[in-house]
């Protein structure tokens, strides 16, 4: 009798024990006192399978979510090994019935959808190395004309105490910027006591990287801009931009005596003003560059002695053969030959940020007043804001088969260091221009 009390008794606490554990990680109870907890804005983190501009996902996540063939991606980034468990937010609002599907890689938990207004446990999940996190989200049914809108998500965990990487918030408008992706940069060292009339530099896009929304811009300079874009699936352009000295976003309030002045164009060359990130003076060349070509860009900058300095563009395609003048324009307030040489790449389409894109900067010179060229060798990598503040870590830059390159987008997990310095291998190849036969 008394060897049975005690194997009651154990049995007893064994089952309080394997309750207590069981009550902690469960499926269907909350994490009580996490390390770690977030509440992650999807307007900032996620991305519909459609990629239009006019989306399902707005300020106050996914809302309007009728077609069961969007689908939707979560993306974090954790820097270690744990368990995480993911809840939809309070903020959730329900029409009807429905069934959604999550998943991270190959384990999908299914949540059936009844009451608004009410938070939602998804399930756990065991991550088993640093890197992004992509949480998929898909409608599996609904009895209402609409699958549930989702404003956050709440992220904790038990074990895992590190950073997790996300746009946090929309101050500073970051959902817009941080959906763009990190825009990344190389900044050319040169020697001091240059008078560098000219720039020239070679840019191959891969095949495959050319996604829409993407700008990789060749030669850029203190006062301007000069590379190409996809703008969209059927346009492409060339495109050259100079910069007022009157700071503003708005290029109707540029006093006439600070506005940039065209002096000339090329053939078929469009010419105005742009806004929004400055205001300036602005030129494009449609044009069907390709991916995998490398193709060649030459800027001059020439102070004139009046307070006022010209910028002229040419781009050579081997389509044609020939330098092509983009177009030239005056700046006032200014008095300089060129300096602060860089390239950059970014994505200017919120909607195609989970793309991944890479440009690779093949040869790089400058020409001083005298005609003697120099070649610039030496990179800085740089990134923007979104990446300096650690909302987006999918940046990279260096040198690669004796090339700088750039690649952002598409939450890859190997990034680099900003305000790391490369160099690449002289290629001696210097430019073959005659400057005379330029328009």
């Amino acid at each position: 009798m008394k060897n049975l009390l005690h194997l009651i008794l154990a049995f007893s606490l064994a089952s309080f024990s394997c309750a207590d554990h069981s009550e902690t990680n469960s499926e269907n109870n909350t994490i009580e006192n996490p390390k770690t907890s977030i509440s992650l804005p999807l307007a900032g983190n996620a991305y519909s399978s459609k990629h239009l501009e006019e989306s399902n996902i707005t300020d106050n996540g996914i809302e309007n979510w009728k077609d069961s063939n969007e689908t939707f991606t979560v993306y974090f980034r954790i820097f270690k090994p744990g368990t995480f468990q993911i809840s939809v937010e309070e903020s959730v609002e329900v029409f009807g019935k429905s069934e959604v599907e999550f998943s991270i890689l190959n384990e999908t938990k299914k949540i059936t959808f009844t009451t608004s207004k009410k938070a939602v446990l998804i399930g756990n999940w065991k991550i088993n190395q640093e890197g992004y996190v992509a949480l998929k989200i898909k409608g599996i049914s609904k009895n209402g004309d609409r699958f549930p809108s989702m404003d956050r998500l709440k992220i904790s965990s038990a074990d895992y105490d590190g950073k997790i990487s996300f746009v946090p918030n929309n101050e500073g408008n970051f959902y817009h910027w941080g959906r763009r992706g990190p825009s990344v940069h190389l900044n050319y060292a040169i020697p001091e006591n240059i008078n560098a009339e000219w720039f020239y530099n070679e840019m191959t896009v891969p095949e495959n990287e050319d996604k829409i929304g993407s700008y990789f811009m060749a030669n850029g300079f203190g006062e301007g801009y000069f590379g190409i874009q996809v703008n969209s699936a059927t346009e492409r352009r060339v495109l050259f931009s100079v910069w007022s000295p009157f700071n503003t976003d708005d290029p109707a309030s540029i006093p006439e005596s600070h506005k940039i002045q065209m002096l000339k164009k090329g053939e078929n060359v469009h010419t105005g003003e742009f806004g929004n990130e400055g205001s300036g003076g602005q030129s494009y060349l449609k044009y069907n560059w390709k991916a995998g070509t490398t193709y060649k860009f030459l800027l001059k900058g020439t102070p004139n002695g009046n307070n006022t300095t010209t910028y002229t563009a040419y781009f050579f395609a081997p389509e044609e053969n020939k330098w092509m003048l983009i177009a030239s324009f005056s700046r006032p307030e200014t008095n300089t030959y060129l300096k602060r040489f860089h390239s950059f790449l970014e994505n200017f389409i919120p909607e195609q940020g989970d793309y991944s894109r890479t440009v690779f900067f093949n040869n790089q010179w400058i020409c001083d007043e005298k005609g003697k060229w120099t070649e610039l060798n030496t990179a800085r990598f740089t990134n923007d804001n979104t990446g300096a503040k650690e909302y987006r870590m999918d940046f990279a830059g260096g040198t690669e088969n004796n090339s700088f390159y750039l690649k952002n987008g598409g939450f890859f997990n190997n990034y680099t260091m900003p305000k790391t310095n490369f160099t690449r291998p002289l290629n001696n190849k210097k430019p073959e221009i005659d400057f005379n036969n330029l328009q």
